[in-house]
C-alpha cells in the first residue's frame, strides 16, 4: 500500500512548513486553529484537534466520569475503545455487532445494560455510520447514559445529512498512517457539546488555562494531548484533498456494487467513507486486511469467556476489497477488475 501525496500539495504543506519556521511557534500556534477552523467547516461540527485518536476516545470517557462504573463496547473493534475505558477506570462489557452493518447491535445492548452502565461506545465500523445509531442514541439519552462515537474510520461518512460524531458526546477522529485522511498521527474531536468542547481544551494542556499572561490550572486530571502545528500543517493539506479522495473511493465502489452481492448495504441516507468495502462469502485473489478477526477481539485479548455469535460470524466470513485511495486497477472497467479479482 502506498498513500500518494501529489506534488502540488507537497508545495502547500513546505509553504505552510516555512510559516511555522517563521513564527518560531512549533506548538500551540497558528495552525492547529485553522484545521479545527477547516475540520468544523468539513464535518459541520464544531472541532479540537488533539495528539491522536486515543487520546480523543480517553477524553471522553474522562468527561464522562466512567470511572468505578461500566462501559459496553462492541468487542469487533480495534482494541483502542477498550483500552482508553479502562484507563479511564471503567469495567468493560463487550456486547455483539450486526451482521448488517458490522457495528454495534442494539439488540444487544439492552440486554448488557444495568445501572452501573455509564457510557455507551458506537464504533462506526468500515467507513459507515451505525445503522441503528438513531435507536441507541434516544435510548442512552432517556437513560442518561453518555454516547461515546469512535470515528476513527468515518471520515466522510454521514446519515440523514449528519456527520460522525453528530449523535453522542461527540465523536473521535484518527489520523492514523491507514486511514482515509492519514497525518502519521493525530486526532480530531467534534461535538455540539460547548461545556465539553471547553473542558477539553485545558483537558489537552495539562488543564492549564492562561489569561493575560497569569496561568490558572481549571482541571487537574488533564495532561500533554496536544496536536503539534507541524502535524496541522499536513492536516490542512490533507483535509483539502479529503473530498477528491473520498469521491474517488465513491466511484470505486459504484464498480464494486456490480460485482459483489453480498456485500454491506447501505440505507439510502447514508454515505459511507469507504475506508473499507466488505463483503462476505467471497474469495477474492486480491484483497486489503480485515475490519477485524477474532483475535482483535477484546474478551479474546482479556481470555475471557464470551458468547458473541455475530461477531464471530462476521470475523470469519467477511472480506475486504481494495478501495485505499491509490489502489493501481481502480481505473480499469467493472468486468476487469471482477476478472482481476476472481470474484466466485
Amino acid at each position: 500500500m502506498q498513500i500518494p501525496l501529489e506534488q502540488s500539495y507537497r508545495n502547500k504543506y513546505y509553504s505552510l512548513l516555512d510559516n511555522i519556521f517563521d513564527s518560531n511557534f512549533w506548538s500551540e500556534g497558528k495552525a492547529v486553529s485553522s484545521f479545527e477552523d477547516n475540520f468544523s467547516k468539513f464535518s459541520g461540527l464544531p472541532s479540537v484537534a488533539v495528539v491522536n485518536g486515543g487520546s480523543a476516545i480517553l477524553s471522553m470517557y474522562e468527561y464522562a466520569g466512567v470511572k468505578d462504573k461500566e462501559v459496553i463496547v462492541p468487542a469487533n473493534t480495534f482494541w483502542a475503545t477498550s483500552i482508553a475505558a479502562k484507563m479511564a477506570g471503567a469495567k468493560v462489557i463487550y456486547a455483539d455487532c450486526n451482521k448488517e452493518d458490522l457495528c454495534l447491535s442494539f439488540k444487544d445492548l439492552k440486554k448488557k445494560v444495568n445501572k452501573n452502565t455509564k457510557a455507551v461506545a458506537v464504533v462506526h465500523i468500515g467507513g459507515h455510520i451505525a445503522f441503528e445509531i438513531e435507536e441507541i442514541a434516544n435510548f442512552c439519552r432517556e437513560r442518561n447514559i453518555y454516547l461515546i462515537e469512535d470515528c476513527a474510520q468515518a471520515h466522510g461518512a454521514s446519515f440523514n445529512g449528519k456527520a460522525a460524531g453528530s449523535w453522542g458526546l461527540g465523536g473521535a477522529y484518527s489520523f492514523y498512517a491507514t486511514k482515509t485522511m492519514p497525518l502519521g498521527e493525530g486526532g480530531m474531536i467534534c461535538s455540539n457539546d460547548q461545556d465539553y468542547l471547553e473542558w477539553l481544551r485545558y483537558y489537552r494542556n495539562y488543564g492549564k488555562h492562561v489569561e493575560n499572561g497569569k496561568v490558572t490550572y481549571k482541571i487537574t486530571n488533564g495532561f500533554n494531548f496536544r496536536m503539534n502545528e507541524i502535524t496541522a500543517a499536513l492536516g490542512i493539506v490533507q483535509l483539502e484533498r479529503l473530498p477528491d479522495i473520498l469521491s474517488w473511493k465513491r466511484n470505486l465502489a459504484k464498480k464494486l456494487d456490480n460485482i459483489f452481492e453480498q456485500r454491506v448495504r447501505f440505507p439510502e441516507s447514508m454515505e459511507s467513507g469507504y475506508y473499507k468495502y466488505v463483503v462476505f462469502d467471497s474469495e477474492l485473489s486480491e484483497e486489503s486486511g480485515k475490519v477485524f478477526s477474532k483475535s482483535d477481539f477484546g474478551p479474546e485479548i482479556e481470555k475471557i469467556n464470551y458468547n458473541l455469535p455475530n461477531s464471530c460470524w462476521v470475523a470469519e466470513h467477511h472480506r475486504c476489497v481494495p478501495i485505499w485511495y491509490g489502489w493501481t486497477h481502480a481505473d480499469k472497467s467493472t468486468q476487469e477488475i471482477s476478472d482481476l479479482l476472481d470474484n466466485k
